[in-house]
């Protein structure tokens, strides 16, 4: 064999390695049900934020610690420590993804996105209600 086609063989097998091994870390969507009876992996947790439980943010004391409660998409409440600074027009979200684990009876996220409103709904309805006063 030549030392091209054996190098080209190492090669393959390490892309094959590496992909192998991207899909097993990688975290999937679920619950807080779930989360919690697995708090070694990694999940994707879906909800919203309980806008009647206390936001936790002191930038004083660490501004890289976020403390709330999120309600699952089951309707399960449970306390959450983001590991990152207060987003912007966090109590304006309609919904957020929490990207972390579970440690003790708390959720520990490392990473958040959010789905916030969208500027542009009130101009639509606007544009629905001109349209049918002009028909």
């Amino acid at each position: 064999m030549k030392k091209t086609h054996i190098v080209a063989i190492i090669l393959i097998a390490v892309a094959v390695a590496f992909m192998i091994g991207s899909v097993s870390d990688s975290s999937s969507y679920a619950d807080f049900k779930e989360a919690f009876q697995y708090p070694e992996k990694e999940f994707h947790v879906v909800g919203e934020l309980d806008r009647s439980a206390k936001i936790a943010y002191n930038p004083e004391i660490n501004p890289n610690v976020t403390k709330f409660t999120m309600i699952d998409n089951n309707g399960e409440r449970r306390k959450v420590v983001l590991n990152k600074s207060k987003p912007q027009d966090f109590e304006r979200s309609e919904s957020v993804v929490l990207i972390g684990k579970a440690n003790g009876e708390e959720f520990h996220a490392t990473e958040m996105l959010m789905k916030c409103p969208s500027k542009y709904k009130d101009e639509t309805q606007f544009e629905l209600k001109e349209t049918a006063l002009n028909n």
